[in-house]
């Protein structure tokens, strides 16, 4: 997956930036080299969050990706030994 180019709170500035009455999404998203349905889907994800909620959230999103990647080698060993043992018998 390709890294962010913006940080959280880079992203929530361009948010606040494009809620602004003057401001269009396609001029924003233009500004800063986005597509503006980018724009539509960082609205959905970080609606109403401050720059520290929203650096909470990705720290747990990480957080859990990475307890997912555990879980799933640990089932693979698991599933190993049981095929070994079940040979064996």
């Amino acid at each position: 997956m390709r890294p962010n180019k913006f940080t959280v709170e880079q992203i929530i500035k361009i948010l606040a930036e494009a809620d602004l009455p003057n401001n269009s999404v396609a001029s924003v998203a233009r500004k800063y080299g986005v597509n503006p349905n980018t724009i539509y889907r960082w609205r959905q994800k970080y609606k109403g969050m401050s720059a520290s909620e929203a650096k909470r959230l990705k720290v747990l999103e990480e957080e859990n990706a990475r307890l997912k990647r555990l879980l799933a080698e640990k089932e693979l060993e698991l599933q190993a030994l049981t095929d070994i043992v079940k040979k064996n018998f």
